[in-house]
């Protein structure tokens, strides 16, 4: 379903946002029936809680909802979507309690809580409609919603349906939704030109490619490359099955720059923007690259395999230095690269990696304003020698097991020299369990954060 605003009609139904401690003075103010009806429903305030009070016809007349206290909201990133899914089907409008500051991400909670994958089951809409709030800019928030709803589609969707190919045609409808121009680099051309992406998804039936899209014609450069790994057993370096059953979501960095292009799309910013996919599925067959195979990348760079599992880092490593030539005013990466981040700070953040103070604070700051939280890592420089194998310029995984998140950010940021700002997104793209406004499965992270920073880093 399309997660936008309901038309403003006399019809919606009032609703009031209470926090605990105003319940009783709101109370006071209602006719007898309501706080008689408000009394034995127990009604409280409490974070995630709502109430509909009937009319004199039986039919109901407003809504309440619970919007707890400071501490129980700073445990939750949505704390109005919470009360959505007890409210009765219909349309509402946000009649007092929510304070201003805080009407832009709750309405993008409410509406992000209607998202449902239904591609291969119906599913019933679960979110109420609501009326954009005074002072919300819904045009805005409706294309984060629907950039936060291409993310998840694409990742919830298996590789049965979202290869390489599949993949380079979701990119193609992006930009033919929005004007932007796509090439594709494949075949003969990509094994010469971009070595490393050939080589790890050579074993595939499907093949490998380098999706290339651009749009805009002025404003500061952005380039965006996200890890489009469609499926990722481990390569010969198998996974066990318990490790193998979430590979689905292996592209979730391509899934989160194409949401972010399309945010950046819709809004009209001003700025020319690339987005460069390296779509592979790290298989398994004769032609499999092998550990302790050297490869040559697209920078000159040689590059030890010693661990087949470490993929990622290879396709991205060929494409970064493909944007790195064109020296962009920003280059952002974006993959879910390392296990060693989710053991760092877990699913519910996204860290990022960047030498850049100014475009560091701008990450931290648009994160709680955006509802995307980041939380940044260090390039540590003593950790450079453990990338560095002594047969090759670089080891594609070190040993010992340490700093995994650090040292693959620290690979990657060999490959970009020239480009004077870069940041890395280690994500996990993917919500563990329900959660208000985040349904289990796929999940945009980092993008919108991204997309909050990009007026104060990149002036526009």
């Amino acid at each position: 379903m399309p997660l936008t605003f309901a038309a403003p009609a006399d019809a919606a139904l009032p609703l009031h946002v209470l926090e605990p401690d105003a319940v009783e003075g709101w109370a006071a103010q209602q006719p007898t029936r309501v706080q008689a009806w408000l009394s034995a429903s127990g009604f409280s305030g409490g974070l995630g809680s709502a109430l509909m009070i009937p009319g004199d016809d039986g039919a109901p007349a407003m809504a309440l909802a619970g919007y707890g206290t400071a501490a129980a909201r700073a445990r939750q990133r949505f704390a109005l979507a919470g009360a959505v899914s007890q409210l009765a089907p219909g349309r509402y409008r946000i009649a007092s309690g929510l304070p201003g500051e805080a009407a832009a991400t709750e309405s993008l909670g409410w509406l992000l809580t209607g998202y449902a994958f239904s591609r291969y089951r119906a599913q019933a809409a679960k979110a109420p409609g609501l009326v954009a709030p005074e002072g919300v800019d819904a045009p805005r928030i409706e294309a984060l919603a629907a950039a936060e709803a291409l993310t998840r589609d694409l990742i919830n969707t298996p590789a049965s349906d979202m290869g390489p190919t599949a993949l380079e045609a979701a990119a193609r409808d992006l930009a033919s939704d929005f004007g932007a121009e796509v090439e594709v680099t494949r075949g003969e051309t990509l094994e010469t030109e971009f070595p490393m992406i050939h080589a790890v998804g050579r074993a595939s039936a499907d093949a490998p490619r380098l999706i290339d899209m651009r749009w805009g014609g002025s404003g500061p450069a952005l380039t965006l490359v996200g890890k489009g790994v469609c499926f990722d057993t481990g390569g010969l370096n198998i996974k066990p099955g318990s490790s193998m059953g979430l590979m689905k979501k292996d592209m979730g960095g391509a899934a989160n720059v194409l949401g972010l292009a399309r945010m950046i799309m819709a809004l009209d910013l001003n700025l020319r923007l690339r987005v460069l996919i390296p779509a592979v599925e790290n298989s398994i067959s004769g032609n499999s690259f092998r550990p302790q195979d050297i490869l040559t990348s697209r920078k000159g760079l040689t590059v030890e395999i010693n661990n087949t599992d470490a993929e990622g880092r290879l396709v991205l490593a060929d494409a970064l230095a493909l944007a790195d030539e064109e020296k962009p005013d920003l280059i952002v990466s974006m993959a879910t690269l390392t296990g060693a981040a989710r053991v760092a700070v877990g699913p519910d953040l996204a860290p990022f990696f960047t030498d850049d103070d100014r475009v560091a604070a701008a990450l931290q700051e648009a994160g709680p304003h955006m509802a995307d939280p980041v939380w940044r890592l260090p390039f540590w420089e003593p950790y450079e020698a453990l990338i560095e194998p002594g047969i090759a310029d670089l080891d594609n995984a070190p040993s010992g097991g340490f700093g995994g998140a650090i040292t693959a950010a620290l690979f990657l940021r060999r490959f970009v020299t020239d480009t004077p700002r870069y940041a890395h997104f280690d994500i996990y793209g993917w919500q563990p369990s329900p959660a208000p406004g985040r349904s289990k499965g796929g999940l945009g992270q980092g993008a919108r954060a991204i997309f909050g920073a990009l007026p104060q880093v990149l002036g526009i």
